[in-house]
């Protein structure tokens, strides 16, 4: 009954004509104010704007000339290992004596390089074609390092020429130091079988390794270099770790893709 009343002596004031009207609290103006700037920045990002994605795959570092495997010519026994491992080179240097029916056998080097892997022993007994070394091929020990790094083969068209690389070293807490700093130097636009990879990388377990999901494409990275670390090589870190690198070290590269617009404007 209260609240009727004071409807009906409302409905019998005279109307507040000349009383100001309030369409909104100075918070409101705040708040319109705020989604109109955000919804302005985000129309610019939309059409200006870019999204950076990266692919992550197994890399090694390696000179940039690669490896070969060294087979031997003949079937026999070992009968002496003539070069140690990690040693490096010329060409044509001896590497195993084999005894054979016919005489003695010197198995030599192909090319210079430093002999990475050695499958042979005295005293063993091999096959014609039989794995017994392999070698990186380089000519100096001050020859630079780099990565390749094996990226499935549908990433690879949109990895742009420079683009940067973060390399994660097995060896190297990545915690501690950080990653290795690269930049693309080629891209092979052609898949890699099992076998080039192991031709390249002289280790067949390696090819194996990379191609269980189908046939990467091999992208070689340019390390950065710098003075002022150890290793000779730029890091996320600013020292990097206390201690030179090694070919043939295993590593996960990212790579950065192209950059891609966010949004695909439709225009009638």
């Amino acid at each position: 009954m209260q609240f009727r009343q004071q409807a009906l002596a409302k409905l019998q004031s005279p109307e507040e004509l000349d009383l100001p009207v309030r369409f909104a609290r100075p918070q409101g103006w705040l708040v319109l104010a705020v989604t109109v700037v955000a919804m302005a920045a985000a129309s610019v990002w939309a059409v200006t704007g870019s999204v950076t994605s990266t692919v992550t795959a197994p890399a090694v570092l390696t000179h940039g000339q690669g490896s070969y495997v060294l087979q031997s010519p003949v079937a026999g026994q070992v009968t002496a290992v003539l070069v140690k491992q990690g040693e490096r080179l010329p060409a044509e240097a001896p590497v195993l004596e084999i005894r054979t029916e016919r005489g003695d056998t010197v198995v030599r080097t192909l090319d210079a390089g430093r002999v990475t892997t050695l499958a042979a022993d005295v005293g063993q007994i091999i096959r014609t074609g039989a794995d017994v070394a392999a070698v990186e091929k380089v000519s100096g020990s001050d020859d630079p390092l780099y990565a390749t790094v094996y990226v499935p083969a549908e990433s690879a068209a949109g990895i742009p020429a420079r683009a940067a690389v973060d390399l994660t070293v097995q060896s190297v807490p990545s915690q501690e130091y950080g990653v290795l700093r690269g930049r693309v130097k080629s891209v092979d636009r052609a898949g890699q079988s099992a076998r080039q990879i192991a031709a390249f990388l002289g280790d067949g377990q390696l090819g194996e390794q990379f191609t269980e999901k189908g046939r990467p494409v091999a992208v070689t990275v340019e390390l950065e270099k710098s003075s002022a670390t150890k290793s000779g090589y730029t890091w996320s870190s600013a020292d990097g770790p206390p201690f030179p690198l090694t070919s043939m070290t295993l590593a996960s590269g990212s790579v950065r893709l192209s950059d891609e617009r966010p949004v695909d404007w439709l225009l009638p």
